[in-house]
């Protein structure tokens, strides 16, 4: 979701692609996962595709691994570039997206959505989601938390770029292994209760979190900034595994780490039926689980080394602002296949429908945006 003088290369473009188009595939799922009070086989379905597609996020994350790492410049040159391209977007689609919301399901929408509450889209909630962005992304705005979080990765990468400049492989490595320890950590927390944790003073978190810290043993090594150095690491120093080896080891590790994601939500359903917080867990992704989904796609797509190519690079470039505006032409895409597929369609081709129209009216609605300067820095 960033540029630099390596955008161009073919398989970085590819990638770029892919992540896009699988997040916007896992929205696509939303509403269908959420069906688990209603029609069990739809929730399952829906939590079947949602599941396959988790690496979408981290694969996005690592792209700017591959771009930024390690940064140029002087600090303050890092900040000013790279968080100028955050915040003007930021501002304009916490404000574009709540009022595009508003007008499609109060005056165009021909009925309500199951999964969605008409009450919260008033004009005086939408008012309220204007600005009160400043504090957090609300539900019209969900897609835009990638870009709080992709804040506080800018303001770490140029540390971890005078580190990384100066860092042998086996520090990097090092790095990697404690980053990989807390991976396993949101299953740690979900089994302490079992093996007789009592928290501290009724905060059940581990390992010195609690009411006044939350920055315990691993927050320092763990989250988004080990995909950042991940990517870093594999270009640098390439996997030197054959096609066999890859197959040999990606496969059954993807196919290990869908199972938990997707069996683990299923289950977790069963236990804490609607406790998002919960069901969350085995979603989350830096878990084990989606790594282990997350490695083989980024090495294989990597190995592929595919070549550059106008079209590639222009639907790449195209990207970031895809995934700024696609989250309301979904909802629309919902309802719309909704009211032309018969009942008995299954969701598998509706999100599969809903995930490609959305990707390509995204894409047309990115292509008129960038076709001024006034309004390009909107989307790119």
């Amino acid at each position: 979701m960033t540029k630099s003088p390596k955008a161009n290369i073919g398989w970085i473009d590819l990638l770029r692609i892919l992540a896009c188009f699988l997040v916007v595939f896992s929205h696509s799922c939303d509403a269908f996962v959420a069906q688990f009070n209603n029609n069990y086989s739809t929730f399952l379905q829906g939590c079947a595709l949602g599941s396959l597609v988790r690496p979408c996020v981290p694969l996005f994350v690592m792209m700017s691994g591959v771009l930024l790492l390690p940064s140029k410049g002087t600090l303050s040159e890092f900040y000013t570039k790279r968080l100028k391209r955050i915040i003007v977007p930021l501002v304009f689609w916490s404000l574009m997206l709540p009022i595009a919301y508003f007008v499609y399901l109060n005056y165009i929408a021909t009925s309500n959505s199951p999964f969605i509450d008409i009450s919260s889209f008033t004009w005086q909630m939408t008012l309220r989601k204007m600005y009160t962005f400043i504090f957090n992304f609300n539900y019209d705005t969900t897609p835009l938390w990638y870009l709080y979080m992709l804040a506080g990765l800018y303001f770490i990468i140029p540390i971890f770029s005078a580190w990384l400049n100066n860092a042998s492989q086996k520090d990097v490595k090092t790095f990697l292994y404690l980053w990989g320890a807390s991976l396993f950590l949101p299953y740690v927390k979900i089994a302490a209760p079992f093996l007789g944790y009592i928290g501290v003073f009724g905060n059940m978190n581990i390992l010195g979190e609690c009411d006044w810290n939350a920055y315990g043993t691993f927050y320092y090594v763990s989250g988004f900034v080990g995909y950042l150095i991940l990517a870093y690491y594999l270009v640098k120093y390439p996997l030197q595994w054959s096609w066999k080896k890859l197959s040999a080891v990606g496969i059954p590790m993807f196919l290990a780490g869908y199972a938990v994601t997707f069996g683990g939500y299923v289950i977790m359903q069963e236990f804490f039926p609607g406790n998002y917080a919960y069901l969350e867990i085995v979603w989350l992704f830096s878990g084990i689980n989606v790594f282990m989904m997350t490695f083989p796609v980024f090495v294989a797509v990597q190995k592929l080394n595919t070549a550059s190519s106008p079209i590639l690079s222009k639907i790449a470039s195209m990207t970031f602002g895809i995934y700024l505006c696609h989250f309301v032409v979904i909802q629309m895409g919902y309802d719309f296949y909704e009211s032309i597929f018969p009942t008995t369609t299954s969701p598998i081709i509706k999100i599969a429908c809903n995930a490609l129209t959305t990707f390509a009216v995204s894409y047309i609605i990115v292509r008129a945006f960038s076709a001024t300067k006034a309004t390009r820095r909107l989307v790119a």
